[in-house]
């Protein structure tokens, strides 16, 4: 009885968290289709306001410009991220790989509005002009971290004896690496990709400090146009960025669970 009880108290924890973390964002969702105009009151269904976003030509080409820095910062951390990994990982003393995860993790836990305040003194004293080359470096430098995070498990998960195997078959450091590593760490390469596209697609507080005149991202558009009232626009929006990064989860776990299914299969085979 005693688990019972535990087992229920648990799950009604979880729905619990889930419905804290959730119904703000239904209730964005639910309103976006609101005819009124407001907040306020559910009048009817219309899909006025998601026109209006799509008939937004300036908004658009903000749209544009968030995913481009996404997928730019987003590959380019990931290939960094990638060699930082695998250099953090080649470390032999222990003082000095905890040294490195040390700094690799400050600039994950450090505050958003200080890594943003740094970039913009760094790009106003060497004279960088404000704008998606600001907004491109100041992503991959936040991306980068986590994407070390990601990989640098599966690089201690992996046995070094299939090295060896493969060096005493005759491969070359090439061949080791681009036929034993990267084909085992691939999927931290993907969680780290995925989670650097996130992170820059949600970002607000560094993209806040480095954004010059002429140039915008979602975020730092939605934070502008919800300064100037409420508007339903603002809900449909929001709500698209909320379903597309829903589908870069479902994307993950699909990647992720054929990876793993091909490993299981070639596990089973005599």
């Amino acid at each position: 009885m005693s688990r019972n009880r535990q087992w229920k108290w648990s799950n009604l924890y979880l729905i619990a968290v889930f419905a804290v973390l959730y119904a703000p964002i239904l209730y964005l969702v639910y309103y976006s289709f609101n005819s009124g105009g407001t907040m306020h009151g559910y009048d009817g269904f219309t899909l006025e306001w998601y026109g209006e976003v799509f008939s937004d030509t300036r908004l658009l080409i903000i749209v544009l410009n968030t995913f481009v820095v996404a997928l730019f910062s987003s590959a380019i951390s990931t290939a960094l991220g990638v060699i930082g990994a695998l250099a953090i990982h080649r470390v032999r003393r222990l003082q000095a790989k905890n040294a490195l995860l040390s700094l690799n993790n400050v600039l994950i836990v450090n505050p958003d509005v200080v890594i943003g305040a740094s970039f913009l003194i760094l790009f106003t004293m060497i004279g960088l002009k404000l704008g998606f080359g600001s907004v491109l470096i100041s992503h991959i430098a936040f991306s980068v971290p986590i994407v070390v995070l990601m990989v640098l498990p599966k690089l201690q998960e992996m046995n070094p004896a299939l090295i060896d195997a493969a060096r005493d078959l005759g491969a070359n450091s090439w061949d080791v690496l681009s036929k034993v590593v990267l084909p085992f760490i691939r999927p931290g390469i993907f969680a780290g990709f995925f989670m650097a596209l996130t992170y820059s697609l949600d970002d607000f507080a560094v993209t806040f400090f480095v954004t010059g005149n002429g140039f915008s991202t979602l975020s730092v558009e939605i934070y502008s146009r919800a300064r100037q009232g409420v508007a339903l626009s603002i809900n449909a929006l929001s709500t698209l960025l909320f379903l597309f990064t829903i589908l870069l989860v479902v994307g993950y776990y699909l990647i992720n669970r054929r990876h793993n299914g091909k490993i299981t299969e070639a596990g089973a085979r005599p």
